[in-house]
């Protein structure tokens, strides 16, 4: 819910994003999204497993609403490209730049929800590497600009730098 210009970084999101149907991953009171007009996932029986409970609600909601596959971006991504399902396509995919690998800026097809569902049944790590090696997720580089389209707002030192690209010439909108 941050701002970065007359954003959110959520609002930000959204409006990126090369897809038709978008749902919010979050636990916690849902009304704090409203505004958004989408549905909000929980983690479910998986609450507090860490972000592939997440990526399991959302192939579990594109399984239902007959998708194929499920782009995730993480909330905190305020500089997600455009176009990015289709440069990730076909899964499963995710994003690389910057010398960095970004496990959850992903496209991942919803034939996997099974496998993650036992995964996460199983008692084990819950890294999100180990299921994205196990299903052979591949990497997609993305070219270096001058920001990082996956900068991450973590403290806020990130989202000072965040909110200083904010009307740079021809920079993140």
């Amino acid at each position: 819910m941050l701002t970065i210009g007359s954003s959110t970084i959520l609002a930000r999101i959204i409006a990126a994003l090369d897809v038709a149907a978008i749902a919010i991953s979050a636990n916690g009171d849902p009304s704090r999204f409203a505004t958004y007009g989408r549905p909000v996932l929980t983690d479910g029986a998986f609450a507090g497993e860490g972000p592939l409970a997440g990526i399991l609600a959302g192939l579990d909601w594109g399984f239902g609403i007959g998708a194929t596959a499920l782009l995730t971006v993480p909330g905190d991504t305020p500089f997600v490209p455009r176009g990015l399902a289709a440069a990730l396509s076909p899964p499963p995919a995710c994003a690389a730049s910057c010398g960095r690998v970004h496990h959850l800026v992903a496209l991942w097809p919803i034939a996997v929800r099974t496998a993650l569902r036992d995964h996460l049944s199983e008692p084990r790590s819950r890294h999100v590497v180990r299921f994205t090696e196990r299903i052979g997720m591949r990497r997609v580089d993305f070219p270096p600009a001058a920001w990082d389209s996956f900068l991450n707002v973590n403290t806020q030192a990130d989202l000072e730098a965040a909110r200083s690209l904010v009307g740079v010439a021809e920079g993140p909108t």
